[in-house]
């Protein structure tokens, strides 16, 4: 792990991080929509920015992504979370 010296406990929790990192960008996005419905529009632009990157970040479609970024739609990306939580859309 790069050129620190890192304790043990540090080595693992940094490991099961990069190991669940895909679930914690799921969540992360998830969040994101709850807090599109309630942020007023001057955050919500930033927001959207984070819910690009996280879907790149998860190597979703080029299509998807760009459909969901033209709406600009909460309720398209609360779709796109559901169906990545039932394992519905394919990862590149």
């Amino acid at each position: 792990m790069a050129d620190r010296d890192y304790s043990q406990y540090q080595q693992k929790v940094i490991r099961r991080y990069y190991d669940n990192k895909e679930q914690i960008d799921e969540q992360r996005l998830s969040e994101l929509v709850t807090n599109l419905y309630l942020a007023p529009p001057k955050k919500q632009e930033k927001m959207w920015e984070t819910a690009r990157e996280l879907m790149e970040r998860m190597k979703l479609p080029a299509a998807r992504i760009e459909h969901v970024m033209k709406t600009k739609d909460a309720a398209v990306l609360a779709k796109v979370v559901e169906e990545l939580q039932k394992g519905v859309i394919k990862r590149g």
